[in-house]
């Protein structure tokens, strides 16, 4: 009996921590219903407490970018909180300057509505929208790259730019997780988006989206992105590396398309010959059009290739000039956009002229 007390004594008193964490739970966990404005009165409505400033943006349709799917990992999802908020957490700092902290910049992915807020939002923020589509087609370019094309149902045309995304809405866990994909089709396509897929190992995007056919249905919102062309006179540079010659893709045959007269150069680096896709296009496009020169670059040397071998970024000096008007668009792994940027800026090209889309 002796031995038996101070169990019954210990089991008592976790008993009621337990109550008492209980009750406290209930009692600062439920906030209850939450105003919440959204550029000074331009969109107001009421959540309940205790979601995130994402979710209750995307529970009010309004949808902005977050390419990691809610995670703190991109920095994307960016709101200056004007009121409430609460103090910045750990898990945003990495992600925000210090500029942006002193403006009350945050991670709305990370922000609880916990009471009336205030938030502020860029303006083109609410204009975009959620497209329902189905698949029309589906297809391997590589043999770990798929291009996949959706007709829009509703609403049936989309606005772009080329260069930007969309986020395809992936399910997970009986919901559902963005996850970021840029557009490879032209501009003036506006009932259908085509993207182009690299399966990566485990990835949760891109294993549902090569597992998608025909006639499928999926939504995605957008678009999103500023990684588009500036309207200058100065000659384009792009680089791409494996599946980042989407947007490229995009912003080439956009470009083309309308006659623009501006010099353009496509830069595109692979591991082999099987891994250069819409390799034939490109070829055609540059016999067709005097102002676009197309440049692949193979990582090694292959018996049926009489193209360029090595670095893109040493491809480049024997194509470019220094002190040339030149504008730099890279998308690639950040290895090589490092070293492009390196390249460019020794060539004289300023850093803001040079803008690049990290699809890692």
């Amino acid at each position: 009996m002796d031995l038996l007390t101070p169990i019954i004594i210990l089991n008592l008193v976790a008993g009621s921590l337990a109550v008492v964490l209980v009750i406290a739970n209930k009692l600062f966990a439920e906030y209850g219903d939450v105003t919440l404005d959204v550029n000074d009165g331009e969109e107001e409505f009421v959540v309940e407490g205790g979601s995130t400033l994402l979710q209750a943006f995307t529970d009010n349709e309004i949808y902005i970018p977050s390419a990691c799917g809610g995670q703190g990992s991109c920095g994307f999802c960016t709101a200056k909180v004007k009121e409430g908020g609460g103090p910045v957490l750990p898990t945003e700092e990495p992600m925000l300057t210090r500029g942006e902290l002193i403006e009350g910049v945050r991670l709305s992915c990370q922000v609880k509505v916990r009471e009336d807020m205030k938030v502020e939002i860029e303006d083109k923020y609410l204009e975009v929208e959620k497209y329902d589509a189905e698949v029309i087609s589906t297809r391997d370019v590589t043999p770990s790259i798929k291009e996949i094309v959706f007709d829009l149902k509703e609403p049936e045309t989309i606005d772009f730019s080329a260069g930007q995304y969309v986020q395809v809405q992936v399910p997970a866990d009986g919901d559902t997780v963005d996850r970021a994909y840029s557009i490879a089709s032209k501009e003036s396509v506006h009932d259908r988006v085509m993207l182009t897929v690299q399966l990566i190992e485990g990835g949760l995007g891109s294993t549902y989206l090569h597992e998608l056919e025909e006639g499928d249905e999926l939504e995605f919102t957008g678009p999103f992105g500023d990684f588009v062309i500036q309207d200058t006179d100065a000659t384009i540079v792009g680089v791409a590396g494996g599946v980042g010659l989407a947007p490229l893709r995009s912003i080439v045959f956009s470009l083309l398309e309308k006659g623009v007269d501006r010099e353009i150069w496509l830069f595109y680096g692979a591991w082999t010959r099987e891994d250069l896709y819409y390799h034939e296009d490109l070829q055609e496009l540059a016999e067709e059009y005097d102002n676009f020169n197309y440049v692949p670059a193979l990582d090694s040397s292959n018996p049926d290739w009489d193209g360029e071998v090595g670095l893109v970024t040493e491809v480049m000096k024997d194509y470019l000039q220094k002190g040339e008007d030149m504008e730099g668009y890279l998308c690639g792994p950040p290895p090589m956009m490092d070293a492009t940027i390196d390249l460019l800026t020794d060539y004289g090209v300023d850093e803001e002229d040079i803008l690049f889309d990290d699809f890692s």
